[in-house]
């Protein structure tokens, strides 16, 4: 990676939370704020039986990034670039969570396994900037699977001005995973009637 003109560390690249519409507002159980660092956040979910998993808790399962100021969930995360600072502050910021949320034991517990979290976000994150990437996740065989997709902006067609200059606004690219079909698909207006 190219060094910033002002000398400073190269930048890395890491997953931001992003908010296209409301919905995860009503869909999560806490949304994240957009703009956090964002990790997956299996670890979340690593001793529970997703099937005592209803609503919102269910949709955070299969479908969640979270956030690591708030620890709130988000839809989708974007590629964005991060100074060395950056990167351990939301290291240090996902450390602190950990011990108060999950009981680490200590810092340098929870340091290390924050640490684990984000260079994994950041290995999701080896696209072009502001390629946006989906989450889904599910138990298979008795094991927590993940499988991520990202979604690109389209090539221009020439010629064309910017209202019509894209055939389609993104497209899909698989990351990791195979080609099955997501099994389990999310009910908005049933998740809408729980909020109620």
């Amino acid at each position: 990676m190219a060094r910033p003109r002002d000398g400073s560390a190269p930048a890395v690249k890491l997953l931001r939370t992003i908010r296209l519409d409301p919905s995860d507002t009503f869909v999560f159980p806490a949304a994240a704020e957009p703009g956090e660092w964002a990790v997956t956040g299996s670890f979340l979910f690593w001793g529970r039986d997703p099937e005592s998993f209803a609503g919102k808790e269910r949709a955070a399962f299969r479908a969640g990034f979270v956030g690591v100021d708030s620890f709130g969930f988000s839809t989708l995360a974007v590629v964005q670039p991060a100074r060395a600072e950056e990167r351990e502050g939301a290291v240090e910021a996902l450390a602190l969570r950990l011990m108060e949320r999950l009981g680490a034991p200590d810092i340098a517990t929870a340091r290390a396994a924050a640490e684990e979290e984000i260079a994994f976000a950041a290995s999701l994150a080896e696209h072009d900037e502001g390629t946006l990437v989906a989450l889904h996740r599910a138990i298979e065989n008795g094991e927590l699977r993940e499988q991520f997709r990202t979604l690109a902006a389209r090539a221009r067609v020439p010629g064309l001005d910017d209202l019509h200059a894209h055939a389609r606004a993104f497209s899909f690219h698989e990351v990791v995973g195979d080609d099955d079909e997501a099994r389990e698909r999310v009910d908005l207006i049933d998740m809408m009637a729980d909020r109620k």
